[in-house]
């Protein structure tokens, strides 16, 4: 393609920048979490430098949120921006990227999207599951919360039904973390007995920096006979942190769905 400015002829390639997302999947067990941060190996940097070297041209992904150190994603989506290049291209790269990552870290699907998609501001629901077992287990190391304590669990189920009553959940919230609001809409919240634990599922439009970890700790003093259910309740009313529970450790954590309007 070429055009004339005041009598001068200029080329330029027909192919232009093209925005895409990348579905991954990581163990977090070794990193510091997804974001990119100095001193520290995270799953972002690697993906990263896995895709410049590929498609040989500086690439930054922007990721649907933040892990936290240790935390698991199932399903995680990031979105990024190529320059001349045939988008069959670039969606078949998802093999050598996988060649060039880490086993801990997977490349699942690549795919074409609209030049303003956003990979975090455009998800409308994202759900984790924490998981938690009973008695050691060498295999579980780093991807299950040991609990000794034996927990009622239809009480936990009870209290984790009050989370849909409510909209604003500062008690859950990191400090200082600058968002533009606390409030989120919890769509689903239960636990499911496993053979030799427990999975609690949790779905909302958005989630506040370790909200989850924050409420599992405060349904397992539930589990214990710690708090009451009413006391569960005064706990979110009072939006003060240092009111609920501990934060549990970040390696029963799993990202498992992130929903987009325009991705099937």
């Amino acid at each position: 393609m070429s055009f004339e400015v005041k009598g001068k002829k200029y080329f330029c390639s027909a192919l232009s920048k093209k925005r895409y997302f990348i579905q991954i999947a990581y163990d977090g067990s070794l990193y510091h979490g997804w974001q990119i941060q100095p001193n520290a190996i995270t799953v972002q940097e690697l993906l990263d430098k896995a895709m410049s070297t590929f498609y040989r041209q500086p690439i930054e992904t922007l990721g649907c949120g933040r892990t936290d150190s240790g935390v698991h994603a199932t399903e995680f989506f990031a979105h990024f921006d190529v320059e001349d290049m045939e988008e069959s291209k670039v969606i078949q790269g998802v093999v050598g990227i996988n060649a060039m990552l880490p086993y801990q870290i997977a490349a699942k699907r690549i795919i074409p999207v609209h030049d303003d998609a956003h990979a975090r501001f455009d998800a409308t629901a994202r759900a984790y599951k924490y998981y938690l077992h009973f008695e050691k287990n060498p295999f579980k190391l780093n991807r299950s919360w040991l609990v000794k304590d034996r927990l009622d669990v239809p009480l936990m189920n009870q209290a984790a039904a009050i989370l849909l009553e409510y909209t604003d959940f500062s008690c859950f919230s990191k400090s200082n973390t600058q968002t533009f609001t606390n409030n989120c809409k919890i769509v689903g919240a239960s636990f499911d007995t496993l053979e030799d634990g427990l999975v609690f599922t949790i779905q909302a439009d958005r989630f506040l920096r370790n909200m989850v970890r924050a409420i599992m700790g405060t349904l397992v003093r539930v589990g214990k006979h710690e708090i009451t259910l009413n006391e569960f309740k005064g706990i979110i009313e009072s939006k003060n942190r240092s009111k609920a529970g501990q934060s549990v450790p970040a390696c029963g954590l799993y990202l498992v769905k992130v929903e987009y309007p325009y991705i099937k």
